[in-house]
This record gives structure tokens, C-alpha cells and sequence, in this order.
């Protein structure tokens, strides 16, 4: 099947639905916002408000629910803490869990899909481990600006819903000090993660391990099927992940931290630190500095999740058979070079052939794109840009072999948008990400932000729709 990114955001009325609870108290923990001196609207996503009925609010109700978190209508009243646990850096950390957010409310969508409203850096919580619960302004316009750009490219990514200024000074030792201080909320398609299923699997708790199963079956992949749903679950899991890794590779992206606790169980990517988008075509870009060993450099992304993905198994294994979780596993090569190919395809702008002649074309790319004289996101713009694929503009050598073999290949999408008009393509590498945040920080202007994301939107506009 093609690939199909996720369709626009449509209107919707406010439908809440509060799931989570059916997992009982051992799922997370009653906390409270923390009570912030100020209350800055910097950001709400005029796309995504719409989809789950909240674009009627005002601005000043936005900020009582979004800075200040007085409950929703019907939903959670307190948020919860969710509880977890996770490889980090592939060592296990039984200590983890919200640390500096929680579960805010749960609500459908315009397609009635079950949605999570959560929080970063609404306070300390108590799996805090001694931190102060905060976020920077700056790590809050960084989630802006990834989510935005995955989003555009086809990456199935979580939403950031709003962001409010706090009016606090924090230090960081990773940032010039002190500076600006803000709350996310993010808008995702669960917060349910592999590190969820650790916790279970490492307390022993089988009839928990049953219930939450069931209910990822039931709100995230319409319902058990089989008799075996743990097996069921698993399988449908390693899918979207598999997905997931193949839209990574083909945005340029680097999450940067790619644990178990940031692994969501419906293949949805979130939680952005550390992330950059690489500028060429570098198996070893890394986009953490503290990542020394270059576990999640760029080329190593798929194994990552595959990895993360066995550490799924073995804790599923408290209530299911090994056998067909380990087929699923070896399967899972399979699985990302087919996604990685059709996603290619899609970037492209181009009918996917099939596994095997698509496998042939993305080599020819990834051997050219190898020699680094061209970046990744222009190599994509001047080929998605061009109506004949038999007489491209990029006539360099080193792409010879592609150049043959798309000749014969029929457009998905006629490039008519105005974005194929700019004289360069929508990046997002770390120098303007940092010219961005620069403007914020020295004069308070988020016109260059404002602009980037129009930008972003109007990139994602032509790779949908042409």
C-alpha cells in the first residue's frame, strides 16, 4: 500500500472521554500544576485546536487551561503522573516516570480517535528525582519547530497544542543562564509507552499487563481481534514503529533519544530534546551532545527501535508465548525497508513500484546523496519540483544511476503549490533553529518564528496535495 501521510485536522466539537482511569490507581498519580507568576500566551496551534473542539476558547480561557490547568469540562480533575519505567541509553531505570508533566485530559478527535492532552514543565511531580519540574521557553519554541517540520514531512508526530510563558528565571547547564521559563501542552495519540509495559512486566502484575493491552487494543487499534491479543498488540506495534523509522530516515531526522520511555506504543514520535535535522546524508550525525557512542546517530535509528521494540516483547512475554513475538521481531527488517521505501516514494513525489524496484531507486539515491555535494532537503526539493522526471535539473554525476532509474516513473503529485516556487527548500538545521530562538531571547521577536512556520505548513501543503 502507498504511503498516506495523516490528513489535515478537521473541525470537531469538544468530545471528552476519559479512558485512562479504567487502569486503575497504579497507572499514574494525582499531582497539581505549579502556580506560575506569569502567564504569556506564546503559541496555540490554530490546526489542531479545531480538531478536538477547544478553538472556540478565548484567550483568556486558554490560559486558565493551559497555563494555569484549571480542568476541562468532564475530564480529569486532578492530572496524573503517569508511571513508567525504561532503558536509557540502554540501561534499565526503575526511577522514572513524569517528571515534569502529566496527563491533562483525554478527548476525541474530528476522526474519533481517543487523544491525550499533555504536559512538559508544569511542575514537579513525584517522579521529579530532585528536578524542578520546569521548562525553558527555549525547549518549548525547539518542540515547536520539530513538531511542525515532522508533521509537514509525513512523520506521524504528536502536536504541540500551546505554549505559555511562566515568568520564571531557570539555570541550565546545557543553555546560557538564567533564561526564560514556559508550560507545553502537547496534543498526541496516546501517552502509553514501551516503558509502561516495563513497569508492568518488572512488578509482575499480570492482570494489569491484561487490562492495559486490552485497552490499547480497544483505543488505539480498533479492538481485539484474536484470542492471543497480547501477540495481536505486539504486531500491530511494530508496524507504526516500523513506519516511524522509515519516516526518520527520509526527513534527515535525529530524535536524539530514542529510550523506551520515548518510545509511544501507537508509533507516534514525541517527547523532542535533543533533536536536529541532518543537513546531509551522514550515518553518524548524532544530535545529543552527551551521546558519545553514537547509539542514536542517524543510520542507527532503525536498530534503536528495533531494539526498543524487543524490550516490548520481553515484557509482554508475562502474559504471551515467545514464539510469535520473536517471528514479529524478525520481521521487523522487512517491515522498515518497506516503509522506508514507500515514505522515499512519498517525499518524492512519485507512485511507489513495489518493495523491490522501490529498494533499487533508494539505493541509486542514498549512493548519490552518500557523496554529500548535495543536501538532503534541496536533493528532494529540485526532484519534487519538476513536472518531466526524464530531464530533472540536478544533472550531476553521482546521481547518474537514479536519474536512469526514476525516468520511468509517474508522478503521485503535480508540483503546483507555490512552495516549488521558492529558489530554496524549507530546512530546519540547527543555525536557524538557533537564529530563531536568538530573536526571542535578545528582542522579543517571534516574527521570524511566525514566519518559519508558515513556511513549514506551506511545505506540508505542496507534499500532500502537490
Amino acid at each position: 500500500m502507498p504511503y498516506k501521510p495523516q490528513s489535515e485536522p478537521g473541525k470537531s466539537v469538544y468530545q471528552p472521554d476519559v479512558q485512562i482511569t479504567r487502569l486503575g490507581e497504579k497507572i499514574g498519580d494525582p499531582v497539581a500544576a505549579a502556580d506560575f507568576p506569569e502567564h504569556i500566551l506564546r503559541f496555540r496551534n490554530d490546526r489542531w485546536d479545531q480538531s478536538v473542539g477547544l478553538h472556540t476558547l478565548g484567550d483568556e480561557q486558554w490560559i486558565a487551561h493551559f497555563g494555569k490547568f484549571e480542568p476541562l469540562a468532564d475530564n480529569l480533575d486532578p492530572p496524573l503522573a503517569l508511571r513508567y519505567h525504561g532503558h536509557q541509553f540502554r540501561t534499565y531505570n526503575p526511577e522514572i516516570g513524569d517528571g515534569r508533566g502529566f496527563l491533562f485530559a483525554q478527548l476525541r478527535d474530528h476522526e474519533n480517535r481517543l487523544m491525550d492532552l499533555g504536559t512538559k514543565g508544569s511542575g514537579p511531580t513525584p517522579w521529579s528525582r530532585a528536578g524542578d519540574g520546569r521548562l525553558t521557553l527555549k525547549g518549548a519554541v525547539r518542540e515547536i519547530l520539530a513538531t511542525e517540520m515532522l508533521e509537514a514531512l509525513g512523520v506521524n508526530t504528536s502536536k504541540t497544542f500551546s505554549v505559555v510563558e511562566t515568568g520564571e528565571k531557570l539555570t541550565r547547564g546545557d543553555e546560557p543562564s538564567p533564561t526564560r521559563s514556559a508550560v507545553m501542552t502537547r496534543l498526541s495519540h496516546s501517552h502509553i509507552r514501551i516503558g509502561t509495559f516495563q513497569r508492568i512486566a518488572f512488578e509482575k502484575n499480570e492482570e494489569l499487563m491484561y487490562r492495559l493491552v486490552s485497552y490499547c487494543l480497544d483505543q488505539y487499534y480498533g479492538g481485539v481481534q484474536t484470542d492471543d491479543p497480547a501477540t495481536e498488540l505486539f504486531e500491530k506495534v511494530a508496524q507504526q514503529v516500523a513506519r516511524l523509522a522509515g519516516s526518520y530516515m527520509t526527513a534527515g531526522f535525529v530524535h536524539g533519544v530514542l529510550n523506551t520511555d520515548n518510545i509511544n506504543i501507537t508509533g507516534e514520535s514525541f517527547d523532542y530534546g535533543p533533536w536536529r535535522f541532518t543537513p546531509y546524508w551522514e550515518p553518524g550525525f548524532t544530535a545529543a551532545y552527551f551521546d558519545h557512542e553514537g547509539l542514536y546517530c542517524f543510520a542507527r535509528q532503525p536498530e534503536a527501535l528495533h531494539w526498543n521494540l524487543a524490550q516490548l516483547a520481553s515484557a509482554l512475554r508475562l502474559i504471551a508465548n515467545s514464539e510469535p513475538l520473536v517471528a514479529t521481531l524478525e520481521g521487523f527488517p522487512k517491515a522498515y525497508g518497506t516503509a522506508f521505501t514507500e515514505h522515499f516514494c512519498w517525499r518524492l513525489g512519485i507512485e511507489s513500484g513495489g518493495f523491490e524496484k522501490d529498494r533499487d531507486l533508494v539505493v541509486a539515491a542514498e549512493k548519490g546523496l552518500a557523496q554529500k555535494t548535495v543536501e538532503i532537503d534541496r536533493f528532494f526539493f529540485d526532484w519534487g519540483k519538476v513536472a518531466d522526471l526524464a530531464s530533472p535539473e540536478d544533472m550531476s554525476p553521482e546521481f547518474s544511476d537514479f536519474r536512469s532509474l526514476i525516468a520511468d516513473r509517474s508522478r503521485s503529485r503535480v508540483p503546483v503549490s507555490k512552495y516549488w516556487l521558492q529558489p530554496a527548500p524549507c530546512s530546519m538545521h540547527i543555525e536557524e533553529v538557533e537564529s530563531i530562538w536568538a530573536a526571542i531571547s535578545e528582542n522579543n521577536d517571534w516574527t521570524p518564528l511566525s514566519e518559519k512556520i508558515e513556511n513549514i505548513r506551506d511545505m506540508g501543503i505542496a507534499l500532500r496535495k502537490g
